[in-house]
Parts: C-alpha cells; structure tokens; sequence
C-alpha cells in the first residue's frame, strides 16, 4: 500500500513539474505565435554596467530630495557655468547630497565608536561630518565653476585675436564663431565649447542677439560679457565688425597690461609674510645657530666655574 501511493506521489508531483514547465519555460503558445508572426517584438534585454546601476541609485535618491524651484534654478545656473548639462544633472546632484549625508556620518561614527573621546566630541564629529556630505557637492560645484571660468578667461585673448582675423579675411560672424570653435578645441577646450553652443543655437532658429547674449550669460565672465555687447552693438546699428573687434582686442591687451602691472606691484607686499615665516627662521637657524651651540658648550660652563 504504502508503495503505490509513493507512486501516486510521485506521479503527481511529475506531473505538476511538467506542467510548470510547459507553462513557465517552454511556453508554447509564445512559441507559435513567434512562428505564426503574431506575437509582438521584444527587445533584447542588455546588461547594465555598474556604475550606470549606481547613476540610478543617485538619481532615486535625488528623486525623494524636497526642491525649493528658487534653489534649483541657483544650482541649474551654477551647472551651465561650470560646464555641466546632463539633463539628469539635478538628480545626480540632489542624490549625491542624500548620499554623502548618510555614508560620511556613518564612517564617522565608525571611526570614533571605539575612541576614548567625550561622547559631546563624538556627536560634534558626526554632526560635521553630515554637515560636510551635506554641502560637499556645493563647494564641489563652486570649484568647478571657478575652474572653468578661470579658463574661458584665459582663453578669450586667443579667440578674440583668432576671431579678428577670421572676420578680416572675409568670414562672416557666424562663421568666424565656427572656425574658432574648431581651431580652439584643443587649445583652449571651454571657450570652444561656448562658442560651438552659438552655433547650435543659431541653427536652431535662434536670434543671433538672444544667441550672444546667452553666450555671456552662461560663461559669467566680464570680459566676455564686453566682448558679446560689442558684437550686439555692431550688429545693431550696422557697423564693421572686424574694426570693431579689433578696437575691443586693442583694449584687452591694455586691460591685460595693467593688470599684470597691478599684480607685479602687489608682490612685494605678499612674499612679506612667506619671507617672515619661512626663509628667516631657517636663515637664523643657519647664521646663529652654531654661534648659540658654541655658546651654550664653552662659554656658560666657563661663566659656571667663575
């Protein structure tokens, strides 16, 4: 009795398997209608690569971070002046405040967990390290801002001159823009950039004025902004464009030599204190260090026996 219904059992519980596997796995009625032409094409499914898996977990994260709109649109123009226009930018960003919040207080908490500071010590260290996570991506952004201001600043003498020679050997404006967009893109990476964004935005139907004006916009960069009115002005009321460009380039090399002449003159007052701190000690160290040696050996024992 007791093997026939080991049997039964077993017959069953074949039974049952086949039967998920014909429903699960074989699934033969997907199978002829992938013959028949009738089910629907699916894509191939492809594998992520881990940091895109990590991309994601930032912009969820980023995702479930309350937005002030007022704040947002400070971060979203602190993103194009530092050269950042992923259109997923604000999530990563927003995400990576949430992350850095969580991971920089629990390594801290880690770390003083076992320290024999006062527990008031530890909870200001936690405290600043959420702090620090917290408005890392700030700072970080900032920095990159500058960084990339800096250059654009540096650069715009070479596209000034480039672009002047360019519009006096019969280019036009907006191909002048695109020539030095071209010849600069190694050189000077940024400024080539923001240069080829007025290209983009002239073919896409743009105003050269709105153009050139949100050329100055995005770089936030004085001399650039100068640079954008007077080609503004000379499109407006008509006027040569090289001449007036060379006359603006004639004024930045001026520009340039004083303010070279401004920092060569604030320089002898900033190498006081690095000479105060660093080279004189080091130069008493050297000049009456031996004398003071000798002193200390022979002439106090000899003051001792007097």
């Amino acid at each position: 009795m007791s093997l026939l219904f080991t049997a039964a059992v077993f017959l069953l519980v074949m039974i049952c398997a086949a039967l998920v596997g014909l429903k699960v796995w074989v699934r033969p009625q997907e199978a002829i209608d992938r013959v028949a032409g009738l089910a629907p094409a699916r894509e191939e499914e492809v594998a992520k690569h881990p940091s895109l898996v990590f991309h994601d977990l930032v912009a969820k994260l980023g995702n479930l971070m309350p937005v002030n709109p007022r704040d947002a649109n400070v971060i979203q123009r602190k993103m194009i002046r530092a050269g950042i226009r992923n259109p997923k930018a604000m999530k990563y960003f927003y995400g990576s405040k949430v992350l850095f919040g969580v991971l920089l207080p629990a390594v801290m908490l880690a770390a003083v967990a076992n320290s024999e500071a006062e527990s008031s010590n530890k909870i200001m260290a936690v405290l600043a390290s959420v702090a620090a996570g917290f408005f890392a991506p700030n700072e970080y952004l900032n920095l990159r801002s500058k960084k990339r201001t800096k250059e654009i600043r540096r650069g715009l003498p070479n596209a000034l001159d480039l672009l002047v020679v360019c519009v006096e050997s019969g280019l036009g404006l907006d191909q002048a823009v695109i020539q030095v967009a071209k010849d600069l893109d190694q050189a000077h990476p940024e400024i080539s950039e923001e240069f080829a964004m007025v290209n983009y935005e002239l073919k896409a139907g743009k105003r050269r004025v709105d153009a050139l004006r949100n050329l100055g916009e995005r770089s936030n960069v004085d001399d650039l902004k100068k640079l954008v009115a007077v080609l503004i002005q000379a499109d407006r009321f008509g006027t040569g464009v090289a001449q007036s460009l060379r006359s603006h380039a004639e004024y930045m090399r001026v520009q340039a030599r004083q303010t070279a002449e401004e920092k060569a003159a604030k320089l002898g007052v900033k190498l006081v204190f690095p000479i105060f701190f660093c080279i004189l000690p080091s130069l008493f160290i050297v000049t009456v260090g031996p004398m003071a040696v000798r002193i200390v050996r022979e002439v106090l024992p000899m003051m001792g026996n007097i």
